[in-house]
């Protein structure tokens, strides 16, 4: 790590103490890291070993965006520089500001009071500021180059089975029928908004005073100008209902399926109160956000299997895409999310 403190040093001439670096030990996608320096607290993101998606880990980009949003949306960290020189991490970086909060993830602490009216205000609270980050003016914000909304639609689907595609080990049924039927009924454009394209409940850090209070939104790393009704599908895709099958459960981004918390349908009509936007077909865009995780999850996988890691972790995602693949078959069965 002498590289890495000789550029801190250089760039951040006003931290002082040796350089302590510790990974954050959750997160499948790029790596997070916690920095201090004498009494300075920083964070630094990077792409995953074994990286092969250069465009899903585009380090400069996240850094431009945070860079623009931090003023305009305060639950945004606020970046502090970039490097792209490889020869200091192996990779390009960027370091950002540290929040402290609690995160919330599929297993909670007995420590914290999460009683149904607490999770039914936070519930809330999450879709009240996905509603606001939809609002915002992105173009005023200097966002407006970050992202062609015109045939967003088409492109997501077509896009994510291409890296389904380009990341598949084995033939997965459901998955399989879930891209076809994706591809066969594409609705027409929701609109344009700076969306955050991974929004779940362990990107949020809360208040450990008040946890219906949100203080942070991490993992900007997918965030584009695109339509926000395939964000909202993204997001109802790691939404876990407690009646949902119990091998739904294992594999909940966050503390979803808490008595309080809202349904599929409770979220989406408060996404509808607060935005003003109709949600026409609330499967598709489930659908889309389960297959779209499933993607990701394969993507994981794949690199795993290839052998570009070794995290234990990664070992049964498998399991995880035929899950996400049976629960939007569910949905276009019943045609209910």
């Amino acid at each position: 790590m002498a590289a890495l403190e000789a550029y801190l040093r250089e760039r951040l001439p006003e931290v002082g103490g040796p350089l302590t670096v510790e990974q954050f030990p959750r997160g499948f996608s790029n790596l997070t890291y916690s920095l201090r320096m004498g009494e300075e607290e920083l964070v630094l993101r990077r792409p995953p070993f074994g990286n092969v998606v250069k465009t899903a880990h585009d380090m400069g980009r996240e850094y431009d965006i945070l860079s623009k949003l931090c003023d305009v949306y305060p639950l945004a960290p606020r970046p502090y520089l970039y490097c792209e020189d490889d020869q200091v991490l192996g990779a390009p970086f960027y370091v950002m500001e540290r929040r402290r909060g609690i995160v919330l993830r599929d297993t909670v602490p007995d420590t914290l009071d999460l009683a149904p009216a607490v999770m039914q205000r936070l519930g809330e609270a999450l879709i009240d500021n996905f509603a606001l980050l939809h609002s915002l003016d992105y173009r005023a914000a200097g966002l407006g180059d970050r992202g062609k909304p015109g045939g967003y639609v088409e492109r997501q689907v077509t896009g994510w089975t291409e890296r389904y595609r380009n990341a598949q080990t084995s033939e997965i049924p459901s998955v399989e029928r879930v891209a076809q039927w994706l591809d066969e009924n594409k609705p027409k454009e929701g609109g344009a908004a700076l969306i955050h394209n991974d929004y779940k409940y362990d990107n949020l850090l809360l208040d450990p005073d008040d946890l219906t209070t949100i203080v942070a939104v991490f993992d900007w790393e997918m965030a584009t100008v695109g339509d926000p009704l395939m964000d909202l599908g993204t997001t109802l895709g790691y939404w876990v209902e407690s009646g949902d099958p119990e091998a739904s459960h294992p594999h909940r981004f966050g503390p979803t399926a808490l008595p309080g918390n809202l349904s599929r349908r409770g979220f989406v009509e408060r996404y509808e109160s607060k935005t003003g936007r109709e949600v026409p077909n609330p499967v598709f865009y489930y659908c889309f956000g389960l297959f779209k995780i499933a993607v990701i999850v394969q993507q994981i996988y794949a690199r795993y299997v290839r052998g570009h890691t070794r995290d234990p972790r990664f070992a049964q995602l498998d399991d995880v895409v035929a899950m996400m693949g049976r629960r939007a078959v569910r949905a276009l069965d019943s045609g209910s999310i």
